[in-house]
């Protein structure tokens, strides 16, 4: 799909929370030996004071400073994510607010677990590219939750990214064309007043993540005519690294195209954020005239495919915010899991 304008991001931020458990630690606390196989080496995990709405605040402040513009150009802010603070009361709105985006803008909450995000960034692209806009922020942020003992429990996380598209005339990035695949398939669930979500272990990985992904992939290659090694980069959803290599050895992608994106393994799966983080570390290196493939999933289940070129402008914009990896760099670790249960409230007083 192409929009009748021409669209790019105008800006993007990311956002990380400092606190880190180790993966040794949870597994330590279930039982496990400490030279067992884990999914990654550490997560992050979002203070007391910190959730979806505060972290999407600081990345679309990101976005704004590299984009150089004013809150009050900006006609939509929509936050992707499925872990609100409310069950009842938009997300957007406080994000709006914040910034000093209200109060004649849009303002909505999107789901479609962990590609919400980039659901949002295709309704901004299309509110941009159809005029109805010049300027539409989406935002893809979580506080992931999993239940106590999960296998998800190493994994879940925090943080996301949040992108301004506007105009590709002053663009950090041009979005050359996007591509969805979308069936209703349950892999991962969370029915009202459960506390935690529910997975089917069994449809994770097929017919879920690697079927939607390639065909969405492989669908937009398709209409654009184009072969992985016409990108520089590429991006994944990422739920661990093991899903993110093999899908991209299947596409045909190299290591090199896509270590820079998968950073997985340093901060865990921040479900809405997680594609959207590795796209800000792509953009964080990238350089002029490179291509970058871009690719998100969400359980339930589909995915979101991207074509972006980068352009002159964004090596002179990075230094406006926090890099991905500045917010790597900056973490706190837990030591104990007992703390990590407070912190993250799963304590539960009845």
């Amino acid at each position: 799909m192409k929009t009748a304008r021409e669209v790019g991001i105008a800006g993007y931020g990311a956002y990380v929370p400092r606190a880190r458990i180790a993966a040794r630690a949870i597994a330590a606390a279930w039982g496990r030996s400490p030279d067992a196989r884990l999914p990654l080496r550490e997560k992050s995990v979002p203070a007391a004071d910190e959730d979806t709405v505060t972290m999407a605040i600081e990345a679309a402040r990101g976005a704004l400073r590299r984009a150089r513009l004013a809150p009050s150009s900006i006609r939509a802010v929509w936050v992707g994510t499925e872990s609100k603070p409310y069950a009842v009361k938009p997300s957007s709105t406080v994000v709006a607010e914040a910034l000093g985006a209200t109060p004649w803008v849009s303002a909505a909450d999107l789901e479609f677990a962990c590609k919400a995000g980039s659901e949002a960034m295709q309704a901004a692209c299309a509110y941009v590219g159809s005029g109805m806009a010049d300027y539409a922020l989406a935002i893809g942020m979580d506080a992931a939750q999993s239940k106590p003992g999960d296998h998800l429990e190493f994994t879940a996380a925090a943080g996301g990214a949040a992108y301004l598209f506007g105009p590709a005339d002053n663009a950090l990035a041009v979005v050359e064309a996007s591509r969805s695949f979308v069936t209703d398939t349950p892999d991962f669930f969370r029915r009202q007043h459960m506390h935690y979500p529910e997975h089917g272990h069994r449809f994770t990985g097929e017919p879920s993540y690697f079927r939607h992904s390639l065909e969405a992939s492989r669908g937009l290659l398709e209409e654009l005519g184009r072969r992985p090694s016409d990108y520089r980069w590429a991006v994944f959803h990422q739920p661990n690294p093991k899903f993110v290599r093999r899908i991209a050895s299947e596409l045909g992608f190299g290591e090199e195209q896509i270590a820079p994106g998968a950073v997985v393994d340093r901060i865990g799966n921040t479900y809405s954020g997680a594609s959207l983080l590795g796209l800000a570390a792509v953009l964080d290196i990238a350089r002029a005239g490179d291509r970058i493939f871009f690719c998100s999933y969400g359980s339930g289940a589909g995915s979101d495919a991207f074509s972006l070129c980068a352009t002159s402008r964004l090596e002179a914009a990075r230094e406006a915010a926090p890099s991905v990896l500045d917010y790597l760099a900056r973490r706190r670790e837990i030591e104990d899991y007992g703390t990590y249960l407070r912190v993250t409230r799963k304590i539960r007083m009845l």
